[in-house]
């Protein structure tokens, strides 16, 4: 068999990275892990091509030269999906289409041949088996949750890791929260399921084996979902390899914001290389935080627990939502505060939308307020159902928490912020980089001479070029996320 896996194109969004990319000279921000662990579980013998239209073009000859065409997809990426598969079925090929944008909804989509949902684990064998015997079924799915400890390495020969500015692995699945909005639950179930110790190791070896070095993506739903095992096993592991590589990787990750309740965890992830963690804040609203049902967010001060994350080292990215129906008038002017006040430099702040089969979704169906599916988006100044404050104060009230907190004066203000509370970790620092080198002198053109605000550059610019190398450094990378968040979220141009 001749296998083309193909991974549609991001649009423009808030984690497309597609402006701060042109500063380090890549062309998407990470690979397509999925179809390359994918990939890894096809027969040996079976010739494989990969084309992700991120970095590189999809040409006719591209699916010609395939028996298969293997897609899979996240929700942002369906307008993308959409073409490839008119491209596909035009030129007669057959499309296997799986990934969490067809599990949620595939009676969206015409013209695929075959569908493989859930996790490849338990439904890519038995659809390769039909195949062999000449009878593949339409579709297969299914709700078990497999042991990812018998997961294979992705393959990482089918890309050019020169493209992407960040690598990444997948240490666990499943979440033990359950947020109303969110359907990782329902993707991956409540109990995190975790790799072994040697078999994260043996990735790790896969990535630097194939002349990886740099930031490294953990994409867990929740990294910490099973802290003893972390603590007790992974970590140590992981510190140990970090040391005789000569700290090759700098790790980033999502997790709760618990993380910040468990001081011992907190050193462990600093000490192995982590330095930066994506925590869902959502709302200061304590009324908004009991209707989504995000428990582990209640009755504690989140700026403290931001805080507390960063001193011990880890620099905090967000995960903000509007339009809660307890949002009250005053969320807007509430959310700007909290963010400046935290100094989260990177602040996601969306409209709370309903993704296909959360709980969110079939409560919001029950009352008779959806509108659509979910577009993947919630940063289009769109959403998908009926919210209960008006639309146009929803919109304009959101618009203004963008305007705000990422005009040059306030970002450049939250990273003093940051600053002020982060303490660097004490890690022997790694080699630097060509493309860093390059980030550093198109930020002074493109930020320090030719935008309007620059003024604010300079100041922080001088002030940590003379105090700390590992704050300049990150000065110059919130610099540049800064001027993509205005490309992507903002009317004006600063």
């Amino acid at each position: 068999m001749k296998i083309l896996l193909v991974y549609p194109q991001y649009p423009d969004t808030f984690w497309s990275f597609k402006h701060a990319l042109k500063f380090v000279s890549k062309k998407a921000a990470f690979p397509p892990l999925g179809l390359l662990t994918v990939a890894a579980m096809l027969p040996a013998d079976w010739e494989k091509k990969l084309i992700d239209i991120n970095v590189t073009r999809l040409t006719d000859s591209d699916i010609r030269w395939a028996d298969f065409v293997f897609i899979s997809a996240m929700a942002v990426q369906k307008e993308s999906v959409k073409e490839v598969v008119t491209r596909c079925r035009y030129l007669g090929a057959k499309i296997v289409a799986g990934g969490p944008l067809f599990t949620a909804g595939f009676e969206e989509f015409e013209g695929i041949d075959h569908f493989v949902l859930g996790e490849a684990e338990v439904t890519l064998r038995p659809f390769l088996e039909d195949l062999d015997k000449g009878q593949a079924q339409h579709i297969y799915a299914s709700d078990e949750r497999p042991d990812i400890s018998t997961t294979p390495i992705p393959m990482w020969s089918l890309i050019n890791m020169k493209h992407y500015s960040s690598m990444n692995l997948q240490y666990s699945r499943g979440c033990p929260f359950d947020c109303e909005f969110c359907d990782i639950v329902i993707l991956n179930g409540h109990t995190p399921r975790t790799k072994s110790k040697e078999q994260l190791i043996s990735e790790l070896d896969s990535l630097y084996e194939h002349g990886w070095r740099g930031s490294l993506f953990v994409v867990d739903d929740n990294f910490i979902g099973n802290k003893k095992k972390l603590k007790a096993e992974i970590l140590p592991a992981i510190i140990e390899w970090k040391k005789r590589k000569r700290y090759p990787f700098a790790f980033c990750t999502e997790a709760s914001i618990n993380l910040a309740d468990d001081e011992e965890l907190m050193r462990l992830m600093v000490a192995a290389g982590f330095d930066v963690v994506f925590v869902g804040i959502e709302t200061p609203n304590e009324e908004s935080l009991l209707e989504c049902t995000k428990y582990q967010n209640q009755n504690r001060n989140l700026v403290d627990s931001v805080k507390k994350l960063q001193q011990f080292g880890l620099e905090v990215q967000g995960g903000f939502i509007v339009g809660f129906d307890s949002d009250p008038e005053s969320i807007f002017q509430a959310q700007i505060d909290f963010i400046q006040r935290s100094g989260i430099v990177t602040a996601m702040v969306g409209l709370l939308n309903a993704p296909t089969g959360t709980r969110l979704y079939q409560r919001l169906k029950e009352e008779g307020r959806l509108l659509s599916s979910f577009n993947g988006n919630n940063t289009d100044f769109s959403f998908n159902f009926i919210p209960k404050m008006d639309t146009d104060r929803l919109i304009s009230g959101y618009k203004h928490i963008l305007d705000t907190i990422y005009s040059p004066r306030e970002y450049y203000e939250r990273i003093r912020t940051f600053f002020h509370v982060y303490k660097p970790p004490r890690t022997t620092p790694g080699k630097v980089h060509s493309h860093q080198i390059k980030a550093f002198f198109r930020s002074v053109w493109y930020l320090g001479i030719r935008e309007q605000g620059r003024s604010h550059y300079w100041r922080l610019f001088v002030a940590y070029l003379m105090k700390s190398r590992p704050k300049f450094a990150r000065f110059i990378l919130f610099s540049v996320y800064g001027y993509h968040f205005r490309k992507v979220l903002l009317t004006n141009t600063w």
